[in-house]
């Protein structure tokens, strides 16, 4: 029998007062110029906050006005906020921050942290600075953009990483300690997102720098995951990095599985690579069987297909701006919708939400400023131009500020039913809840370049264009520009074929050497002739050889051992929850 979602009407209710000079609630379109100077305001005001209360630690305690390490000691919040600077126009400021971040971040430090939020904050927020440094004025080295400090940077973060991926799966542990690697008794349980979110960054990391090493630990990794689907076309939440076995068997949308969607699709738009569309395509054909119910999604047991938990949790909020980059914008408006009345019920969006009884799920009543249902509604916006997207954008405005503003920043909202909150200012609202809130009201935007203007680049490897247009923002909002990855492929491609031959070279000499040792000792020593390194039987080991490069396995989520239904960044959930 199918499932029926059986929830209340009129989940409208009255908004939030609203400030002098907004447009009011006679359904006028809000003003685009003003909502801008205000979401600046709100940015200026948490990252002052920042600079005065907090740096350099990861983040700001706005009740406190201190701040506190969170993922891993790299000042956080001003490598997440680089690029917004950009965006809002502030290029002095910009300038000043990539000195201090060159002067200050060492990634030689005795600190457990996570591998997805390093590679997501961290790697991406450099490579995305590295890219936008010649538009910000900063003055650049040669070889730009396939060399600059920033890049440098970028490489030797992921390189702190790549020991996460050395599994007998190729899918990464999801911690790793930046001096040391992998501790001994780390968990091997790793969520979905942990481990499918990686060829943005190590995709571009590879192209800029030469090294395939990254781009292929993030290949391997969803490959992995791509072959461990169900019989149903279903992936789980969480995984046993060593045995490959789903440890966390509940399928969704949201929370452990969200950006390893998100980056089968920006994936395959930023390297044009059709095998990683068909994955997600596929995905999106037993997403839409076995989850969607009335334009909403639930979570299912992944081999059987049948509701295991009908909620809907804040971050599944991104999937209405994924629907938008496929050209599916009828469906993606009706999902948006049915979250925006959540939205409209509380001033945010609960952790979770159940759909039946429509409300707050017990301890998940918190809003932590995530900004997933504001990147849908600048997404379709930019595809609809449909007014209702601003109106969420005003609301959220409105609600933040009314809410969540205190006199250093802006802090979590513990309870969106009684306004309580929380002593917390994640990266991310400066990152991606500003960012995206920003870019809806500005249209004009640099981000939003059609084409019409763009930067030639002279490199070593000839001329490139860049700045033309068409990013593709990284799950942390940090913006890549695809052409850069164009600048640097001859480099890749030279690189890659000296690699090769080496290995080549090496593997045919190892081969001659095996091959003497072995006359020797049945004394039947002479010396080789001058064919043998070039016999066929050489050659064709040496193509085998070449064809199996080593796969390096790679990443994870911060996790518990399970023994329960859903863990959501290492919190677990019973299913009496």
């Amino acid at each position: 029998m199918p499932f029926r979602l059986l929830f209340p009407l009129g989940l409208l209710c009255a908004l939030l007062p609203l400030h002098h000079g907004a447009p009011g609630p006679d359904g006028s379109v809000p003003d685009s110029a003003h909502y801008r100077e205000r979401v600046k305001a709100m940015f200026y005001h948490a990252y002052d906050s920042y600079l005065e209360n907090a740096f350099p630690y990861d983040e700001l305690r706005p009740l406190t006005c201190d701040g506190h390490d969170t993922w891993g000691s790299f000042s956080l919040t001003l490598i997440d906020a680089l690029d917004t600077l950009l965006i809002l126009g502030n290029v002095s400021e910009f300038q000043r921050v990539v000195e201090v971040l060159q002067d200050n971040v060492d990634f030689d430090i005795d600190v457990n942290a996570s591998v997805f939020e390093t590679n997501i904050r961290v790697v991406g927020g450099l490579l995305s600075a590295h890219l936008l440094s010649r538009k910000a004025g900063v003055e650049v080295e040669a070889g730009w953009p396939c060399s600059g400090p920033l890049l440098r940077m970028a490489e030797e973060a992921a390189r702190k990483l790549l020991p996460a991926f050395q599994t007998p799966t190729g899918m990464p542990y999801g911690t790793v300690n930046l001096l040391h690697g992998v501790n001994p008794g780390e968990t091997p349980v790793t969520c979905t997102a942990g481990i499918g979110t990686f060829i943005v960054e190590f995709a571009t990391l590879s192209s800029l720098t030469g090294d395939p090493v990254f781009e292929d630990v993030a290949r391997v990794a969803l490959t992995r995951l791509w072959e461990s689907r169900s019989d149903i076309g279903l992936v789980g939440n969480h995984i046993d990095v060593l045995t490959g076995k789903w440890v966390a068997q509940d399928a969704g949308i949201g929370a452990g599985v969200d950006s390893y969607f998100e980056y089968l699709v920006k994936g395959a738009i930023l390297l044009q690579d059709r095998k990683l569309m068909a994955m997600f395509l596929e995905y999106n054909k037993a997403i839409r069987n076995y989850t969607r119910f009335d334009d909403w999604y639930l979570w299912v047991q992944m081999y059987k297909g049948t509701v295991s938990m009908p909620v809907f949790q804040s971050l599944e909020a991104y999937w209405p701006g994924l629907q938008s980059l496929i050209g599916d914008i009828d469906n993606a408006m009706r999902t948006f919708l049915n979250y925006y009345t959540v939205w409209k019920q509380f001033g945010g969006l609960p952790e979770f939400y159940n759909i039946p009884q429509g409300y707050t799920v017990e301890k998940r009543e918190g809003y932590p400023l995530r900004p997933e249902l504001i990147e849908s509604a600048m997404y379709l916006y930019r595809a609809t131009g449909d007014p209702t997207l601003l109106e969420l954008g005003r609301d959220a405005v409105e609600s933040i500020e009314k809410i969540s503003k205190v006199e250093c920043g802006f802090a979590t909202i513990k309870d969106l039913r009684d306004h309580k909150l929380d002593n917390r200012m994640e990266s991310f609202f400066l990152a991606e809840t500003v960012k995206y809130l920003y870019l809806l009201f500005d249209p004009t935007n640099f981000i939003h370049n059609n084409g019409s203007t763009f930067d030639a680049v002279i490199t070593p490897y000839g001329e490139c264009i860049l700045g033309a247009g068409g990013y593709i923002f990284n799950t942390e909002a940090h913006p890549i520009d695809p052409a850069a990855l164009h600048c640097c492929w001859r480099l890749k491609e030279e690189q890659w074929e000296v690699e090769d031959l080496m290995r080549e070279f090496y593997s045919l000499k190892r081969n001659r050497s095996r091959f003497q040792k072995k006359r020797m000792s049945s004394g039947l020593w002479e010396p080789a002739g001058p064919g043998t390194l070039s016999s066929p039987e050489n050659h064709d080991q040496a193509r085998e050889k070449k064809a199996s490069k080593q796969k390096i396995s790679l990443l994870s989520c911060p996790s518990q051992p399970f023994t329960s239904k859903l863990a959501l960044l290492g919190q677990v959930f019973l299913d009496s929850s």
